[in-house]
């Protein structure tokens, strides 16, 4: 089913296509990868995030030498096409590229303009509809990348999201500050979120931090807000030659949990400050389809998932349409793969 047409009809979900116990797979396709454009190679894909007035998805490319920051369009996630790319720039109008810019997320705002986060700094910038950085929003201190903070290169705002009603942004770090692993155990698993609101000007105030806890050993690799309060988590990791962990959780009451921007140490800041989640899907439990990977997988379904957003039309609670993206690192080790699910969500 075409990504446009939003939440599935269907009242029956098979056994046979279960991912969990909330969701479930409807199909595949590698037709983006490795695909050639004009000369570009599409690749390297680490966000998903519906354009309503491309009628497109767009997808932020990953971090990778001798490509300019650049976002893809595409069509139909089940047979999807390449509809056009923007190149993303400074104010001045020179491109980003692999020197100071590292695209992990990426969302569409109510005016139509683009917000995109790099790892770099890490930043998030907004940029309008011929790809110019208009402004950027407000990160703490402690998340720059040390020795200017407490972040971890290549393991920063990773997830990125706004709201259904385009009142709240959230962006969510892929990894632990240093500040936040625990004193006493060595506990490195909880993660800080960051929290904006709309202002009455436009822009996005931050207002505050939440506290979130991956599984142990997993990273955040992306996020999507949906209803009124929630958001989804997808947590990911790699082992070599075993391959990929992809699970997605919820966490219903996302926006109503408690700030931490205060907690100096999340570690061992005790589980009451961090939101509560729930297991959605986990990909290793889907049926394969038929797919492979050129890789050691679990599941040969499973791949480098770093884009995750909800079909237009089925951002609310219940039954919904969920896309991921995998991003192949341009790797011949690794596809640029869609996958299509559907999601019960509370």
């Amino acid at each position: 089913m075409s990504g446009a047409q939003g939440a599935v009809g269907r009242t029956h979900r098979p056994a046979s296509r279960a991912c969990g116990s909330a969701g479930w797979i409807e199909g595949y396709s590698d037709a983006l990868n490795k695909l050639s454009v004009d000369g570009d190679t599409v690749g390297g894909l680490s966000a998903l995030s519906w354009d309503a007035r491309r009628n497109a998805y767009g997808a932020v490319v990953d971090h990778s030498t001798g490509e300019l920051a650049k976002i893809w369009f595409f069509d139909d996630p089940a047979k999807p096409h390449v509809v056009g790319s923007l190149v993303l720039r400074k104010p001045d109008g020179t491109a980003y590229d692999e020197t100071d810019f590292d695209g992990e997320g990426l969302t569409v705002l109510a005016n139509g303009n683009y917000l995109v986060s790099s790892e770099t700094e890490p930043s998030v910038r907004e940029f309008d509809r011929q790809g110019i950085q208009q402004l950027s929003l407000e990160i703490p201190a402690r998340f720059r990348v040390a020795p200017a903070g407490e972040a971890s290169s290549n393991a920063t705002l990773e997830g990125l999201t706004v709201s259904p009603d385009g009142r709240t942004v959230y962006a969510a770090m892929e990894g632990v500050l240093s500040g936040d692993i625990s004193s006493t155990t060595g506990d490195a698993n909880n993660r800080r979120i960051l929290v904006y609101r709309r202002s009455d000007l436009g822009g996005y105030d931050l207002t505050k931090e939440i506290g979130y806890r991956t599984d142990p050993g997993n990273r955040i690799s992306e996020v999507a807000a949906y209803g009124s309060h929630g958001l989804l988590v997808l947590e990911a990791a790699f082992t070599a030659g075993v391959g990929n962990t992809i699970k997605v959780y919820a966490a219903p009451h996302a926006l109503d949990s408690p700030a931490v921007t205060a907690v100096s140490d999340l570690g061992d800041a005790g589980s009451a400050v961090l939101t509560t989640k729930k297991l959605v899907v986990d990909v290793a439990q889907c049926p394969s389809l038929g797919a492979t990977s050129p890789e050691p997988q679990p599941n040969p379904i499973l791949d480098n998932y770093e884009g995750m957003t909800l079909a237009p039309g089925s951002r609310g609670t219940g039954i919904n349409e969920l896309l991921l993206a995998s991003d192949d690192n341009f790797s011949a080790t690794q596809n640029t793969r869609l996958l299509r699910l559907e999601v019960r969500l509370p």
